[in-house]
């Protein structure tokens, strides 16, 4: 199960089908995520730009 504690680099690497939940935050937050945001956690990924990491968090777990 994919934590908000869990870095991004770490979730893709382990799930690389999420990659594709986290494409359409490139708009969201107006840059590149994988370019970007590796090395932080799901939780601090939201908590930078507001998002709702629940949401984030279940579609992530739906999709690995």
């Amino acid at each position: 199960m994919i934590e908000k504690e869990d870095k991004i680099l770490d979730i893709v690497s382990d799930y690389p089908q999420t990659e594709e939940i986290f494409k359409p935050y490139d708009e969201i937050v107006g840059k590149c995520v994988m370019c970007n945001h590796l090395f932080e956690t799901v939780e601090e990924f939201s908590e930078m730009y507001d998002l709702n990491m629940e949401e984030l968090l279940k579609n992530l777990n739906r999709n690995k």
